[in-house]
């Protein structure tokens, strides 16, 4: 099932076949910018979008996102990216190239909550989410109708105690070959094993109270201190629980009126936009992480 019709996707294939977009990261120095654009002037590429952050002009790190048409990119591609091999070098930069019309494959995990999971179903549907979503995996059968709804596979694999290492194994599998996997409200722990194979290519959704609230039901812990705000936090997902680097978060004020069913509906609604705001800056390759921070280019 495509993102947009043939006909879309013909346009929009058309609109961005020869663009492409490069993220960099480096110790910050004169001459950075001045070295890039050269480069794709020379190429004969033409900026179209070009942003750029220090954290310190004297010795901090630079992160720049460049996006630029090329005539015949995808036959040159591999030739540009060898080339400018030579001024990532002499600048110490980590950097990346991709081809803006290429879409990313990704694997969205869920277990019963079917509200992030949905908003992510259609925005894709709508062509919004630019990308393939090659497996939906559960550890409970319920979302299974709905998904396959969308012609998308479904991969339920209970998970327990004695069976995780196994459970985890086969979850790799359904999810082999993806760029990006997503917890869509996936209530189970991954082991180090998985996030080292999918290191700073997992987004996590989790409500972020003020002040926070852990452990077992959070909205009732929420309810019962007067919460004036509930919220959520998307992040990529490291060995620390809830801990990553945070992509987006969000807020919605609240008062004594609502109770502890309000505000779970509340904060349903803030976490389904927040989380899909984070899927999508990262497909769009907006997102440098930078120690356990991101740098969100707009």
């Amino acid at each position: 099932m495509h993102l947009y019709s043939e006909r879309e996707w013909h346009l929009y294939r058309e609109k961005n076949k020869d663009r492409a977009r490069m993220l960099i990261s480096c110790p910050d120095r004169a001459g950075i910018v001045a070295a890039v654009s050269n480069f794709l002037f020379q190429q004969g590429a033409n900026i179209v979008q070009s942003d750029q952050y220090t954290t310190d002009p004297e010795t901090g790190r630079f992160f720049m996102r460049i996006e630029f048409d090329l005539v015949n990119l995808q036959e040159r591609f591999e030739a540009i990216k060898a080339e400018f091999g030579q001024v990532a070098d002499s600048f110490g930069m980590d950097w990346s190239l991709v081809e803006a019309n290429k879409r990313k494959k990704v694997a969205l995990f869920v277990s019963k909550e079917d509200h992030c999971l949905l908003e992510l179903l259609w925005r894709w549907k709508s062509g919004e989410l630019h990308a393939d979503i090659s497996v939906v995996v559960s550890n409970h059968p319920d979302m299974r109708e709905t998904v396959e709804s969308f012609g998308i596979p479904y991969r339920c694999i209970p998970v327990t105690k004695e069976n995780k290492p196994q459970a985890e194994q086969e979850q790799l599998a359904a999810a082999a070959g993806v760029d990006l996997i997503v917890l869509a409200r996936y209530m189970q722990i991954l082991s180090p094993r998985f996030l080292t194979d999918y290191a700073m290519r997992i987004i996590n959704i989790h409500h972020s109270f003020l002040p926070a609230f852990v452990g077992a039901k959070p909205y009732e812990q929420a309810y019962r201190r007067g919460v004036k705000l509930i919220g959520a936090t998307a992040h990529y997902v490291t060995e620390e629980l809830d801990a990553g680097p945070i992509i987006e978060q969000d807020v919605q004020r609240v008062t004594h009126q609502e109770d502890v069913e309000a505000l779970k509906q509340l904060g349903r609604q803030v976490e389904r936009t927040v989380l899909a705001r984070a899927v999508r800056w990262h497909l769009e390759d907006r997102v440098l992480v930078y120690g356990n921070k991101t740098i969100v280019f707009p």
